[in-house]
């Protein structure tokens, strides 16, 4: 039984350190990348939460309902970037003010449309049977989302590092007049880089529905677990947003499991010392 508590323990922390990476690695992109320190991102990963259980609700495949719930958050956020971000770019207090905002009039709306009960989201039908390997029992759902993660962090790392794309996000991040001077159209990418931050929160929302549940707080829940794997991995740095996460996820539900009074203070005490030691978080730039 002891060695079942931590064999348990460990694929738990695993899968909530994937579907961590699917939340903070768009929000690592989103503020690395373009310097928008976007706190509406909680709210995204919720939202998505919410589109996925009305979704279902209707009958709807699992898969293609987080694809489409995703696909919804990223138009949002698609409107939030060119409607409202654009208009205060460099302001980033005004971006940071602006966000919260919007977190807020996103979880009133999500309050007033699914009322403040709890809607758990059901699994897909084939995975809710466990896994049993050496007379142990392991959540079949569990393991998938966290081959989900796996594959979106090889697929972002193709992306970024790569692909044309890629490189041109990335000079327009080092030096946008001089992008925009060659042709690049830095103001579109920037886009896609929002849109893509904010569908990967809404499908995490969708794919953290089963082990979760979407419920009134969840994005101030997710948020402040996000911000620690950007400050721990390094701003704009798909390493540091996949090691961080998967380190969150151990510190987190191993704290609740054997320390529940000193949960917060064993998460947040690594964030601390990177940030006194490391300013840059352990794989981000240093800024010259």
């Amino acid at each position: 039984m002891q060695w079942q508590f931590w064999i348990i323990q460990t694929l738990n922390s695993v899968a909530f350190g994937g579907l961590l990476f699917l939340l903070s690695s768009g929000f690592s992109l989103i503020f690395g990348l373009m310097r928008i320190p976007n706190l509406a991102h909680g709210a995204f990963f919720m939202l998505g939460a919410y589109f996925g259980y009305s979704l279902l609700a209707r009958g709807g495949n699992f898969w293609l309902v987080a694809l489409a719930a995703g696909l919804g958050v990223g138009i949002i956020g698609i409107a939030l970037e060119r409607l409202v971000l654009r208009q205060i770019s460099g302001n980033e207090q005004g971006q940071v003010l602006v966000t919260l905002g919007v977190s807020f009039i996103i979880a009133d709306i999500c309050l007033l449309a699914w009322t403040g009960d709890p809607m758990p989201l059901p699994a897909p039908q084939a995975l809710r049977r466990p896994l049993f390997f050496a007379g142990y029992a392991f959540p079949t759902y569990r393991l998938v989302v966290l081959g989900i993660a796996l594959v979106a962090a090889i697929g972002l790392y193709i992306l970024m590092e790569r692909t044309r794309i890629g490189a041109m996000i990335r000079a327009g991040v080092d030096d946008m007049e001089m992008a925009r001077g060659v042709g690049i159209p830095v103001s579109r990418l920037f886009t896609t880089v929002f849109l893509l931050g904010a569908s990967l929160a809404g499908i995490g929302g969708v794919l953290g529905g089963p082990i979760l549940n979407a419920y009134p707080g969840l994005d101030a829940d997710m948020l402040p677990l996000a911000l620690i794997v950007v400050i721990l991995g390094g701003a704009g740095s798909l390493l540091g947003a996949f090691v961080g996460s998967f380190v969150v996820g151990f510190l987190y539900n191993y704290g609740i499991a054997l320390a529940p009074d000193l949960a917060y203070f064993v998460l947040f005490l690594p964030m601390v010392l990177v940030l006194v030691f490391l300013p840059q978080g352990l794989f981000g730039r240093v800024q010259l």
